[in-house]
């Protein structure tokens, strides 16, 4: 029987021993390209390309923890497929929502696997660093298509944004990350009671994340220091 305090056993990817920190990279730069390009069919086209490869890190990511690939890879490619079609579309409701409800359980999936990887064991490893960061993006994103989803559904649910029909899914994404790390400083509000009830979800969410995951690493990163100087003494 293996041993809480062992590793993953699986092997490195093609991202290397840091595909978390891909992953985390990868949302990063999607996030700072993408009000560069999102005035374009070109621009949507490369921030199609960047999504699928958020996509493609993020399984990497997950093949690394204890959850199952094959899950993960039921979900993402065809969300990946609707993210080329949203490329090459403008506005097209039943494709919106369509992506956004594969893109969200995947993003969520991926973000429980990660939690499942972070607590796999009683070691920090940097991998591990890099997986407390992605992780917590990865349910901003989620969120953010359970809003695009939303929207569809619920005409109005949002006020406030750039657009005067609605909101963009950066807008929406920009509200998530507000909500999740509980700054308030998103000029996207919830209007309708749906959106109002995912926002309150996220909230908790958002509180429990820290207090759990953020918490545990940081008790486990004190212990590990403690037991080094007890044993240099």
């Amino acid at each position: 029987m293996r041993s809480r305090f062992s590793r993953d056993p699986r092997p490195d990817g093609m991202l290397g021993r840091q595909p978390s920190a891909v992953l985390l990279a990868t949302q990063v730069m999607a996030v700072i390209a993408y009000p560069f390009l999102d005035t374009s069919t070109v621009g949507r086209a490369l921030l199609g390309v960047a999504q699928i490869a958020v996509v493609g890190a993020a399984l990497a990511a997950v093949r690394r923890t204890p959850a199952l690939t094959w899950v993960a890879l039921l979900v993402g490619l065809p969300a990946a497929g609707f993210t080329v079609l949203e490329a090459l579309t403008t506005g097209v409701d039943w494709i919106v929502l369509v992506s956004a409800l594969l893109h969200a359980p995947f993003y969520f999936y991926v973000s429980y696997s990660m939690v499942r990887y972070l607590f796999h064991d009683d070691k920090v490893t940097r991998d591990e660093l890099y997986a407390t960061g992605a992780a917590f993006t990865v349910v901003a994103w989620g969120f953010a298509y359970v809003y695009a989803a939303v929207a569809v559904l619920s005409p109005d649910s949002f006020s406030g944004g750039s657009a005067t029909d609605g909101q963009t899914w950066f807008e929406l994404l920009y509200l998530s990350f507000s909500v999740l790390t509980s700054v308030g400083l998103s000029d996207v509000v919830p209007m309708g009671s749906h959106a109002r009830s995912f926002v309150a979800v996220e909230m908790v969410v958002g509180v429990l994340y820290v207090a759990l995951v953020i918490s545990r690493l940081v008790g486990l990163t004190v212990s590990r220091q403690a037991m080094k100087a007890a044993d240099k003494d």
